[in-house]
């Protein structure tokens, strides 16, 4: 049961207690009212400033509890905050062991990496959050639904939407399998990733050939080319950072020296800011 004016009070109270420096949002502007503003909250949670407003005024329809999990993460919320939110939508608390959760610390720590992409993701390959500069680069991949996030689950159901070249595919598809295998050790038992492994099983023989290989590797740093439909050919060292329990990573994606990546990123980063300024505009 959805405790409509709980949530609304819980929200406003949260949002107005943080200051923008909390979450790499500059402040220097005179502030009639204490905390970030609704539409600040609004874009880093991934949804629209009317969608947000009504959630604080008790109206709307309830939301859903990837929409609870991405506001929680706009607000700096910690597990237990982040719980009590789900709690009063109508969310059952998924397991902890399993529930997605990135520390408030983590989300600062990217969103001042503002010059370079980040991204932050599952041990399954989900796309929970991402820098401004990450979410141009993939095309606003973590506002998508369901499966259409998960970076594993892509590559290999849809392999027209890869944005690497073909010649990199083989030694991706290794390095995705290989890296599953070492969640599916650590996880096991986890009806989560037995459903998603098997389902992989089901739509990708290219999967299921490698699963069956028994690889297992977790990739700390790779080296990643993309091939981007607005600014063309990047490349990247790709520094992946684990949090204690495994479960998170933290990817950042280095320009390489002695490339054109750099300089395409700022146009892709005015490119990215015009496209969202304009949905904004028309939502």
């Amino acid at each position: 049961m959805t405790d409509r004016s709980g949530l609304a009070d819980f929200l406003r109270r949260r949002r107005e207690s943080l200051r923008p420096e909390d979450v790499g949002v500059a402040g220097s502007d005179r502030r009639r009212t204490p905390g970030l503003r609704r539409e600040e909250v609004a874009m880093m949670a991934g949804v629209s400033v009317d969608y947000y407003s009504r959630l604080e005024q008790s109206r709307g329809a309830t939301p859903s509890a990837s929409v609870v999990n991405a506001v929680a993460r706009a607000l700096q919320c910690d597990r237990d905050q982040r719980d009590h939110l789900l709690h009063l939508a109508g969310h059952p608390v998924p397991p902890r062991s399993s529930d997605g959760y990135v520390r408030p610390g983590l989300i600062a720590l990217a969103s001042r990496l503002d010059d370079m992409p980040a991204v932050i993701v599952t041990d399954l390959g989900e796309v929970i959050w991402t820098n401004s500069m990450g979410h141009a680069l993939f095309s606003g991949l973590s506002d998508r639904p369901g499966r259409e996030k998960n970076l594993i689950w892509k590559w290999f159901q849809d392999p027209h939407s890869r944005m690497m070249p073909e010649e990199d595919w083989d030694r991706i598809s290794e390095a995705h399998v290989s890296d599953l295998r070492a969640t599916y050790a650590r996880r096991s038992g986890d009806r989560q990733v037995r459903e998603f492994v098997a389902d992989l099983i089901e739509v990708s023989a290219d999967f299921a050939r490698l699963w069956e290989r028994h690889d297992v590797a977790v990739r700390h740093s790779d080296r990643k080319t993309i091939i981007h439909e607005q600014v063309g050919r990047l490349e990247f060292r790709c520094e992946v950072l684990l949090t204690p329990d495994d479960d998170i990573s933290l990817l950042v994606f280095f320009p390489l020296d002695g490339t054109e990546t750099a300089s395409r990123l700022e146009l892709l980063g005015v490119v990215g800011t015009q496209r969202l300024t304009a949905g904004e505009t028309q939502g």
